[in-house]
């Protein structure tokens, strides 16, 4: 696979909780691979969430410089910053896909970035959103072919758009 993957908060989170062996197992292997193909990207609205909810919300919770070595290590992400171009794009997917703001804010960071791959528990396994795929990392192994990542093409839709004609 050589298309950049985007990397929702429970990814990570999962990555350091050994609550759920499996899980923390799969998400340790994805994060590796990302790692070592520089291939991951997130944005400073999960890195926000991560670094709460490591410090307060795991089983074991991790100390705060612990916790923030782990954040600025993601900078090498370039995570995308909540910005005013954030916020239109969120503004579009949330309008356009009646997703709740907070998803559209990490849908709209992985289109901004480019990504054709979301990793995500939290949306639909296997929606795509303009050309994004949402896979749960649970159920998409990382060996599988560069083919399964690929994003289906936008479909046009059918329907006359809504408001005043274009001229």
């Amino acid at each position: 696979m050589t298309a950049l993957v985007f990397v929702d908060t429970n990814v990570f989170l999962y990555a350091r909780d050994p609550g759920e062996p499996s899980k923390q197992e799969r998400a340790v292997e994805w994060l590796a691979h990302l790692w070592r193909e520089s291939l991951g990207r997130t944005s400073v609205q999960i890195l926000s969430e991560y670094y709460v909810n490591m410090t307060r919300k795991l089983s074991s919770v991790v100390p705060r410089e612990e916790a923030w070595d782990e954040v600025t290590a993601l900078f090498t992400w370039r995570p995308q910053p909540v910005d005013q171009a954030l916020l239109q794009r969120a503004r579009e997917v949330e309008q356009h896909y009646r997703l709740s703001w907070w998803d559209s804010m990490v849908v709209g960071a992985a289109q901004l970035q480019g990504c054709v791959l979301l990793l995500t528990e939290d949306l639909q396994d296997g929606a795509v959103f303009s050309g994004v795929t949402v896979r749960s990392p649970f159920m998409l192994d990382v060996r599988e072919p560069a083919a399964t990542y690929a994003a289906a093409p936008v479909a046009r839709s059918r329907h006359r758009p809504r408001g005043r004609p274009k001229r």
